[in-house]
């Protein structure tokens, strides 16, 4: 049997490279990542010329059973994504599963996570939150919206920069304008940011100004 890595990668400053996660890299016989054109650049810094193969959420069902294969032929992978740890709102949960219903070994490496940094940068409580991740587009939003307002735990969520109005717009609706929050965004970059104060306090600030990067939003629980 083989072995699979679930590898974290910088979520900015390539530095945030952990040894060891490079360290598997070059040792494996092959690497997934979600975009290889993404990826090269992490590989080519850190000189690893591992073989690279694409695996993301358009390909992933039609390649898990091949990848499976190879793995009970005793080849090894490992698995990164274009930021963070694999499996958090990334591709990885349906090889890990995989994985474990054959009985292949699997590791996850510690690594960077976003919303760590964001979460604790946020001095909103900590000892209990709630991660929500990308919150649904369309269906099954406003119900999932009615859902996490009552939730006393801080919640915890994804956004990209084009969509961060309507969240913001939507969060002021559902849970009220004055509750805490903080926006983080380029963590670990150049151009790191956390804006901090109520949900309609950074709803303004948003509609005011051109805000770039993905970004961790996080929202005090119901008092």
């Amino acid at each position: 049997m083989g072995k699979l890595f679930l590898v974290p990668t910088p979520i900015g400053n390539l530095a945030d490279m952990t040894f060891r996660g490079v360290e598997v890299l070059k040792t494996v016989d092959f690497i997934l990542a979600e975009d290889t054109r993404n990826s090269a650049k992490l590989l080519q810094h850190y000189e690893v010329s591992t073989p690279m193969y694409a695996h993301h959420a358009h390909n992933e069902h039609q390649h898990t059973p091949e990848i499976i294969k190879q793995l009970k032929e005793g080849k090894s992978f490992a698995l990164i994504t274009d930021a963070g740890t694999p499996g958090i709102s990334d591709p990885g949960f349906l090889l890990l599963r995989n994985c474990i219903e054959n009985e292949i070994e699997t590791e996850v490496l510690p690594g960077a996570t976003a919303f760590v940094p964001a979460l604790i940068q946020s001095a909103l409580p900590n000892h209990d939150f709630y991660f929500c991740g990308f919150l649904p587009v369309k269906k099954g939003r406003q119900t999932r919206l009615n859902q996490l307002k009552e939730l006393k735990s801080t919640l915890i969520f994804y956004e990209s920069p084009h969509k961060i109005e309507k969240t913001l717009g939507d969060f002021v609706e559902h849970f009220g304008r004055e509750r805490q929050a903080c926006l983080s965004r380029e963590i670990s970059k150049k151009f790191e940011e956390h804006l901090r104060g109520t949900l309609g306090e950074l709803l303004g600030i948003v509609k005011n100004t051109k805000l770039k990067g993905e970004m961790v939003l996080s929202v005090e629980g119901v008092k």
